[in-house]
């Protein structure tokens, strides 16, 4: 039965029991309204409003950068622009990052969440029961000089504890230190591509074979090297270590 159908029948039975069908109806609308729960106008709201920031939660708040940064620096490293496509390598950070979020995610959901869905707290306190997992999350992924910057550009009082760094300024400095994580293991990653690059140049041009470009000699090399030690695999392995998955 929906909402206009049950406020109908309750107004016909209030007429029918001689109470006045106006004062029928409105008793009727508070107990639509007080039966809802928290998925109300106002949950509808919340939970849209979730969803349209679902991208930029992701971005932000999950290894997501670090690990699609990795995965293209492998992909220029090896020299192949166009494989694997983007679509694979940022649904291969996605889907890690949401393997590495995930023990994060429930606890959020059992400190916040699921005592929202109860009616037993409001949207101000679900979030903030929510936040200390998702805080910690940040912080231990985040360097102090990071952290600092923002501190010192916000001119904030410096917490004396983790649960008084707030989300505005933990977040932006995720962000930071995953950029400068991933951008350290990408020139790790590089350097041993550039090694096999200038060996190429190198012998092509001791062989005077100067109108050959060293990548026609270089690629078939990187791509042999790279699958004989399983490149993709220990990529993925070390990514997945390194954010320190349920961590």
């Amino acid at each position: 039965m929906n909402a206009l159908a049950y406020l109908a029948d309750a107004a016909s039975a209030g007429a029918g029991s001689g109470v006045d069908p106006i004062t029928a109806l409105q008793n009727a609308t508070q107990q639509a309204q007080a039966s809802s729960g928290p998925l109300g106008a106002v949950g509808m709201v919340v939970v849209l409003t979730l969803a349209s920031l679902l991208p930029a939660i992701v971005l932000s708040c999950t290894c997501f950068v670090r690990f699609v940064v990795v995965l293209g620096f492998v992909r220029t490293g090896i020299g192949t622009p166009s494989a694997p496509p983007n679509q694979v390598l940022v649904g291969l950070a996605l889907f890690m990052a949401v393997f590495t979020s995930a023990p994060v995610a429930f606890e959020m959901y059992d400190a916040g969440g699921k005592a929202y869905l109860a009616g037993q707290m409001d949207e101000k306190q679900a979030l903030e029961a929510a936040a200390p997992p998702l805080r910690a999350f940040l912080l231990r992924r985040t360097t102090e000089a990071d952290l600092a910057l923002f501190y010192d550009v916000s001119n904030a009082p410096r917490p004396t504890t983790v649960d008084d760094v707030p989300l505005r300024i933990a977040i932006p400095a995720f962000v930071l230190s995953e950029l400068r994580t991933a951008f350290k293991i990408g020139l790790a990653i590089l350097l041993p591509f550039l090694i096999i690059d200038l060996l190429a140049a190198t012998v092509l041009t001791a062989l005077g074979m100067v109108m050959v470009p060293p990548q026609v000699v270089a690629l078939p090399v990187k791509l042999l090297v790279f699958v004989m030690i399983d490149g993709w695999h220990l990529v993925v392995q070390s990514l997945l270590r390194g954010a320190g998955v349920g961590a």
